[in-house]
Order: C-alpha cells, then structure tokens, then sequence
C-alpha cells in the first residue's frame, strides 16, 4: 500500500472534489458516499479499504460529513 496518491487533510481533498473532479458535494450525493463507505459488504468499500486502508477510509466519511453539512 502507497500513500503517495492520498489527500493529507480536508482541504485538499474539498479542493481535489471542487475543482479537478467537479464533484457537486451536495448533502444528498455526501450521504450516498457515507452510506457505500460504511457498508463492508460494498464491492467498491472493500476494495478501497484493501487500497488505502480502513483509517483512510474513516478520514474520507468524515470528510464528506463536514462537505454534506456546508462545511
């Protein structure tokens, strides 16, 4: 497992979702990736969590937490 390609904190990340992904981190599409990450038994959560490890994944819910509060 690398950590090269991780986002070191929720700025980066928010930036990263903003303005190279332009993903709309509306409270409805947040709630649908916490849903799917904290789902084990989600094809696409396991396979994360076996990339970047389960305490990323943590840092990534709660990161679309803030996004999905308004921030």
């Amino acid at each position: 497992m690398t950590t090269d390609h991780f986002f070191i904190n929720y700025d980066e990340w928010r930036d990263a979702m903003d303005n190279r992904c332009k993903i709309p981190l509306t409270p409805e599409y947040c709630a649908e990736r916490i849903q799917a990450l904290q789902d084990p038994g989600d094809p696409s959560t396991k396979q994360f969590v076996n990339l970047y490890g389960a305490a990323y994944r943590d840092n990534v819910i709660a990161w679309f937490k803030k996004a999905g509060a308004g921030d």
